[in-house]
């Protein structure tokens, strides 16, 4: 019995110490970023009658099942999807905040009224010279404005492209770290101390990947997990020990796309697929904008070329290129605009043509295109951050759901430290007692 007793009562502090063991790691962990809360399940430790023992199944102590990590699957997915979902928002108003800032800092709108202000003006006395240079003046003023916008704008798609790219880069990066981790869990023993640090920086790596993209797991028996990058019907990105690469192409509209080992890859989360989102609204607004400039140059030349200047000379175009970057002013001198009709002498007071000048921008509407070009961007990126506030409420829900589940709360590790130690000391007390009842049966013979 004093045998029994003292296997019983050793199997007890094994238990004790490894109690508190875990809820020392719990404690020093509290405040550590991808932590999960450990726990241990313990088993009785039973046998079957041997010599000198009845048959039936005897206690014999207790002993270590596994040690369990606090984290439901399901939460953790959830946490992954929302995350992903806000970092795509994210990534998205970012690169659009940055567009509206590009377009409207430049001050394209104001300077389109302008130069439609100078030409109304020049209409009370087309030989004023001082009108006419007033015109040529605020006509180097827009065309620097668009320039202006045209260079930011690029600026900004750059901008957007670099994160994309380096955002590819941590993907590869992050794959590679997870197949080397799933290598280490399939040589990892069942429910042990490593086998728990490796689930840890699994999960953790899990979640910053679902940062850059939305993803699909499946985990195995052993904690290895399989990765899809772009949803369940994505690529396989991660496989036991071996990880796939994406690749990023930029378009010649500066747009991006994706792919893995060749295969196209189609993202909808992450911040990814978020710069993916404002890099083709960038592309679009900036077709809008050269197509302005276009117009711009190509109905106000083909009127200032119908008249005559002031010199009685016949008109030369005033501007010239077909983009916001390229668009020039070719004409400094105010007596070049050809505010009458063609074959009108020198000094004509004729402002027939100034008419036609007016009429032809008219038909272009540059103050209400460039308008529509800022609503755009502006009602999109009001949209977005509505969306982006909606999707950062349900995943600080998703995580504060997940973190109830695995943080460590410092009240219950003090009383498992408590119930712990007692369980130490009251094992020892048990070796105590068989060491004395074994003193006394020596004593007896």
């Amino acid at each position: 019995m004093a045998s029994d007793l003292l296997s019983i009562a050793r199997s007890g502090v094994q238990a004790a110490k490894i109690g508190l063991d875990l809820t020392a790691q719990n404690i020093a962990n509290a405040s550590s970023t991808g932590y999960v809360r450990r726990s241990a399940n313990f088993r009785e430790v039973a046998s079957t009658g041997g010599a000198m023992r009845i048959g039936d199944l005897s206690l014999s102590g207790v002993r270590l099942d596994g040690v369990v990590r606090n984290a439901d699957a399901f939460r953790q997915a959830e946490v992954r999807r929302t995350g992903s979902d806000v970092a795509r928002a994210s990534a998205e108003v970012s690169g659009l905040e940055n567009i509206e800032s590009a377009i409207e800092k430049s001050g394209v709108y104001e300077a389109i009224v302008d130069f439609e202000s100078s030409l109304q003006q020049l209409t009370q006395d087309p030989v004023d010279t001082s009108l006419r240079a007033s015109v040529i003046e605020k006509a180097r003023t827009m065309v620097g404005t668009f320039q202006i916008a045209g260079q930011e704008m690029d600026a900004a798609g750059e901008g957007l492209r670099f994160q994309a790219t380096d955002g590819v880069t941590q993907v590869n990066r992050i794959a590679q770290e997870l197949a080397r981790t799933n290598t280490r869990l399939a040589r990892a023993s069942d429910a042990s101390s490593d086998q728990t640090a490796l689930l840890d920086q699994r999960d953790a790596l899990l979640e910053e990947l679902s940062g850059y993209a939305n993803i699909a797991t499946t985990f195995g028996t052993d904690g290895q997990v399989a990765v899809k990058i772009g949803g369940a019907s994505g690529s396989d990105l991660v496989t036991g020990n071996s990880a796939a690469t994406v690749g990023i192409a930029t378009a010649g509209d500066g747009t991006i796309s994706f792919d893995v080992g060749g295969t196209p890859l189609t993202l909808a989360g992450g911040s990814l697929a978020g710069q993916q989102l404002a890099l083709t609204k960038n592309a679009q607004l900036k077709t809008d904008l050269d197509d302005l400039v276009d117009n711009i140059v190509t109905d106000f030349n083909a009127a200032q070329t119908g008249g005559s200047d002031l010199d009685g000379n016949p008109g030369v175009a005033l501007f010239s290129g077909s983009t916001a970057a390229t668009m020039t002013l070719v004409v400094e001198d105010g007596r070049k605009i050809a505010t009458a009709s063609a074959g009108a002498v020198a000094g004509s007071r004729d402002a027939s043509n100034l008419t036609a000048i007016r009429t032809a921008l008219a038909g272009v509407d540059p103050a209400g295109t460039m308008d529509a070009i800022l609503f755009d961007v502006s009602g999109t990126l009001a949209g977005r951050n509505v969306t982006l506030g909606a999707l950062q409420t349900i995943a600080d829900t998703a995580k504060i759901s997940l973190s109830a589940q695995s943080g460590v709360d410092l009240d219950q590790e003090a009383v498992n430290l408590v119930r712990y130690q007692q369980a130490f000391q009251a094992s020892g007390k048990v070796m105590q007692v068989a060491s004395d009842i074994f003193d006394t049966l020596l004593g007896i013979g």
